[in-house]
């Protein structure tokens, strides 16, 4: 559950379990047939909390009915909430935090296996895979609960990421997603400066990497280099998430997020002028602590100037443990999402009238699965899940899966576009 850095926790556990010859299911469909279940938790905002306690909740009534053996509960709830979910449902048999691998292994009856360091048994489709490059995070975002539950930014030495990036890229993947808590920080803690338009350059140089995407770049004292880089290699997409939250000063100030609304927008700027043809994502936070409507109006009018390629939009979550939780969460959650929903319908406007100019062009997809009569595609501008897809309208036997193609745009909707193949391009 959560986010894609828990994904990757899962995964390494998938492949520890793997190679002690454990028959593993990925999020199955049912109950039937297995004994034992182990559920990666969220646990960093209420409404992911309230999702992953239901899950624990659906499968200890499950153990109890007799249908399961077993329920083990890992990840970022169970390390923030190890002791009150022990004593609240003590129908699950162990709890563990967010480094508690080998731990986890060894009480599932496993050896664990040094050897594999750095391997991983994908969940995602085979030609695409996240990298994590860093653990924990060093800010003090006042709304964020992170550094509590993963602990202080932590680099992984950089030999270390290209082992695992060349296995992914032997084992099939074509496109790698680098994420952490802060990709900006990297190699700050171990090597002084930060590092990772270097780790994004020796990263393109891994043979059958087509595209690597850059997630989670934290705006303050953003790398200029890093522009440089996305600009020259044509193997890093000309994509960059960079999480702004909000663009009042007094907003940005209580958060602490050592940046102010002139700075983000010079940055915004510069980013543009320097990449022209970047795909530009963020994401916002409404109703934080004594947001006003004034504050709420400056936000939606930055969004409607600045048009974002892609937008993310999050209700405040009051968040025990985080310094913003002294204050006063004074904006109702009805207000909340009324202003997340305008401002979506702000964006999904922008989107609507980015993707119409798309009409009639021919762009290079990476084809992510067949749905619904339809291949369904992205471009560099979109990451799985949380972006556009192309719908492409194929008989079933003529493209394949995890291949390259160029696609016509023959529709755009506020964020769907509809394609016809063109020239195929497998790589």
């Amino acid at each position: 559950m959560g986010c894609a850095k828990n994904l990757i926790d899962s995964e390494l556990l998938y492949k520890q379990l793997d190679s002690n010859h454990y028959k593993i299911s990925f999020d199955p469909a049912g109950i039937k047939g297995i004994d034992t279940v182990v559920i990666n938790t969220c646990g960093f905002i209420g409404a992911a909390k309230q999702e992953s306690i239901d899950t624990i909740l659906s499968y200890t009534d499950a153990k109890t009915r007799g249908d399961l053996k077993h329920v083990f509960v890992m990840g970022c709830l169970s390390e923030r909430y190890r002791e009150q979910l022990r004593t609240d449902i003590p129908e699950v048999d162990a709890f563990y935090g967010v480094n508690e691998l080998k731990l986890i292994v060894r009480d599932l009856g496993a050896t664990y296996n040094k050897h594999l360091l750095g391997e991983r048994k994908i969940s995602t489709p085979a030609h695409y895979a996240y990298l994590k490059i860093a653990e924990g995070c060093d800010r003090k975002c006042s709304f964020c609960a992170i550094p509590g539950i993963r602990g202080k930014h932590r680099s992984r030495p950089m030999a270390e990421i290209l082992s695992e990036a060349r296995f992914l890229a032997d084992s099939g993947v074509k496109e790698l997603i680098v994420i952490s808590q802060d990709t900006t920080y990297y190699g700050l803690d171990l090597y002084k400066r930060r590092k990772i338009a270097n780790l994004l350059e020796q990263l393109s140089e891994i043979k059958n990497i087509e595209w690597i995407r850059l997630h989670y770049a934290f705006p303050d004292k953003f790398p200029p280099e890093l522009l440089e880089l996305i600009k020259s290699n044509p193997r890093i997409c000309n994509y960059i998430d960079i999480p702004l939250q909000h663009i009042s000063d007094r907003i940005l100030n209580s958060m602490r997020r050592g940046i102010s609304s002139a700075k983000s927008r010079r940055l915004i700027e510069s980013i543009r002028q320097k990449v022209p043809e970047i795909f530009l994502r963020s994401s916002f936070i409404l109703g934080y602590p004594g947001e006003t409507v004034k504050e709420f109006r400056e936000l939606m009018e930055f969004v409607a100037e600045t048009r974002f390629d892609r937008l993310g939009v999050f209700t405040y979550s009051h968040e025990e443990g985080t310094h913003a939780f002294s204050k006063k969460d004074s904006v109702s959650s009805a207000i909340k999402q009324a202003r997340a929903d305008e401002l979506m319908m702000l964006q999904e406007q922008i989107s609507l009238e980015k993707n119409k100019m798309k009409e009639g062009q021919t762009l290079k997809v990476l084809i992510d699965r067949y749905e619904n009569g339809y291949f369904i595609a992205r471009s560099e501008g979109d990451s799985p899940e949380i972006d556009n897809e192309i719908l492409i309208a194929a008989a079933p036997g003529l493209l394949k899966t995890g291949t390259f193609i160029q696609a016509t745009v023959t529709l755009a909707e506020s964020f769907d576009l509809y394609a016809q193949p063109a020239v195929l391009h497998d790589t």
